[in-house]
């Protein structure tokens, strides 16, 4: 395509797309070109420039949005208005279109099917649903890395254009077409409902996700009035005494984040919450937003008063369409409740939440990724340092953490965080939220304290076929062994174990599903989702897919060269890559070859 302003002009639905968010245009030179050249008012004498022109780049994600949402791609003549109208560099742009797979630059079907061929949908035949679907016709199909829903496995999202809130999550069966599926079946997300010694999930399903006196009747909104008795200092404190550690891997002290932030002399400071969790197998965030999405608008709150932020972000990823429509009703709802806006709770303190939504990439979830993303670039990592708390969101002071972390600090603040490090081991400490997925006879979100086992955790959720392998932490994570099920479920005790806990992920895998095959996926996933700036992660990814190929042609045998180029790969990967996604690309099949036996003559 012509990357330059051409002669390509928007249609009226691409138009009208663009100015229902940016507004009508200013000035003629916001109008497609030489639209308005014959007009008599057509204002040729100013165009925003400089400051105002960049603070406006920020929107280009949610103009994007726009227009694929209204037409289903993204043609030539809308791009080059929506840069026209952002003073955006048509070439960047068309980068950042391209980046996310969720955009099309091509035309495509109103309506298309995106049908999971991941880790738990492939266990049950998604690629083969996948093929057949496609072979049918009647409906554009595409697969789909994991979009989170690996407890209805097999699963799709169907997502039809010109229709505002129209996709949904659909489940898939054999021999038939995709059902509608907009209404979980009760239970079958948290096995555990109505467990009173829940901590976390205890309001989810047992409270109205869109009703606000709901929540407040079931104990919402103590923790931000403790909050603001506590001031922000003293909130930071119990964070830091309760030994809260990020939920998303990293395992970093949450506490020693948020006061690095406020003590930034360096203004505005932001929050950034990380709700695009794309980890193959990894729903818990999903569940939350869905179910009790209040609790998120609290808990970001909290966290800005203690942060000294007036402005938040919550980046959603973009094939969550109910969380989506859910956090936006909470939000709006909390805003005209007075728990939002310039005096929230009437205390004098200003704080809203801004919504962004992801649209399919899975590096976001890298937190400096997700900034760039914010901003209007390419989702690309950054490299440390600065880190985040100095030179973050915008180049300022910023805490970003993921949804379990942040819903952590209210029975911090409402039990006290002597009564909260009480709950599981001396170094992990809390409750911990696992997706439980695969083999297993009731899959979803289980909660559980830090230092439950392996074993007690996939007897709640039942395993009625002996098991092949378990896959801890998602794709970046690492395989243990059937028999290995007294691990301790901590950070610590993973770690002494050689595996890793990650996000909380729990795979659990049968003979439905030959090994090589689940390696050969992983490769793929990681090779497809490589953002491709470093290159030992983009050329690693392909070589390790490229062998394991070779290997799966000779019936699952492996040559004694092509195991030495894997773990070569693998190291130089893990060494210089520049961010988590080619650090860990290697470490799911590593444990696989080491721990399983995989390849084995």
């Amino acid at each position: 395509m012509d990357l330059r302003f051409g002669d390509s002009k928007p249609t009226d639905e691409e138009r009208a797309a663009v100015d229902a968010l940016l507004g009508p245009p200013a000035s003629a030179w916001e109008a497609p070109a030489g639209e308005w050249v014959d007009r008599p008012d057509a204002d040729l004498r100013w165009a925003r420039g400089g400051r105002a022109a960049r603070d406006r780049r920020d929107l280009l994600l949610p103009g994007l949005h726009a227009v694929n949402d209204r037409v289903g791609w993204i043609s030539a003549g809308a791009l080059a208005y929506l840069c026209r109208r952002l003073t955006v560099p048509p070439s960047e742009a068309y980068g950042v279109a391209t980046f996310y797979s969720m955009f099309s630059v091509r035309p495509r079907a109103a309506t298309v099917l995106h049908v999971c061929t991941d880790l738990a949908c492939a266990r049950v035949g998604g690629a083969d649903l996948c093929t057949s679907l496609k072979a049918r016709g009647g409906v554009a199909v595409e697969e789909s890395p994991c979009l989170g829903m690996c407890e209805r496995a097999p699963a799709a999202l169907r997502v039809a254009a010109g229709n505002p809130g129209s996709a949904e999550h659909v489940s898939l069966s054999r021999g038939s077409a995709p059902d509608p599926a907009p209404q979980a079946p009760e239970g079958l997300e948290l096995p555990q409902a109505g467990d009173p010694g829940l901590v976390l999930l205890r309001r989810v399903g047992v409270v109205d996700p869109s009703s606000l006196d709901d929540y407040r009747a079931h104990g919402g909104c103590a923790a931000l009035r403790r909050a603001f008795a506590l001031g922000p200092a003293g909130v930071i404190r119990e964070v830091t005494d309760a030994g809260l550690v990020g939920r998303g891997g990293a395992a970093f002290p949450t506490g020693r984040k948020w006061q690095a932030t406020a003590a930034q002399p360096d203004g505005p400071h932001y929050l950034v919450c990380n709700a695009d969790e794309s980890e193959p197998g990894t729903f818990k965030d999903r569940v939350v937003m869905e179910g009790d999405p209040y609790a998120l608008v609290e808990a970001m709150t909290i966290a800005a008063y203690a942060t000294g932020a007036h402005h938040g972000y919550l980046y959603l990823r973009g094939e969550y369409p109910r969380a989506l429509a859910r956090m936006t009703h909470a939000v709006e709802q909390a805003r005209a409740r007075g728990l939002l806006g310039d005096d929230v709770l009437g205390q004098g303190f200003a704080f809203d939440i801004e919504i962004r939504r992801g649209a399919g990439a899975y590096i976001c979830g890298e937190e400096t990724a997700l900034f760039n993303s914010i901003e209007g670039y390419r989702g690309e990592p950054r490299s440390k340092p600065p880190f985040p708390v100095e030179k973050g969101l915008f180049g300022k002071p910023t805490a970003a953490n993921n949804v379990e972390t942040l819903v952590n600090v209210l029975p911090i603040l409402t039990l006290g965080s002597e009564a909260y490090a009480a709950i599981g081991t001396g170094r992990s400490t809390g409750p911990k939220l696992f997706c439980v997925s695969g083999a297993v006879a009731r899959p979803g979100v289980y909660e559980l304290p830090f230092g439950a086992t392996l074993g007690e955790l996939l007897a709640l959720a039942g395993t009625p076929n002996p098991l092949r392998a378990i896959l801890l932490g998602g794709a970046a994570g690492g395989f243990v062994r059937p028999d290995e099920l007294d691990i301790p479920l901590t950070f610590e005790g993973t770690r002494e174990a050689g595996t890793t806990l990650g996000s909380g992920v729990v795979m659990a895998f049968d003979d439905a599903l030959p090994l090589p095959r689940i390696l050969l996926r992983i490769a793929q996933f990681f090779r497809e989702e490589s953002c491709g700036q470093c290159v030992p992660c983009r050329v690693g990814t392909v070589r390790q897919q490229e062998a394991l190929h070779r290997i799966a042609e000779k019936r699952g045998i492996a040559a004694e060269d092509d195991i030495a180029l894997l773990r070569e790969v693998g190291r130089a990967m893990k060494d210089a890559s520049i961010c988590g996604l080619g650090q860990t690309a290697w470490n799911a099949i590593e444990s696989a070859i080491d721990r399983l036996g995989a390849y084995a003559s």
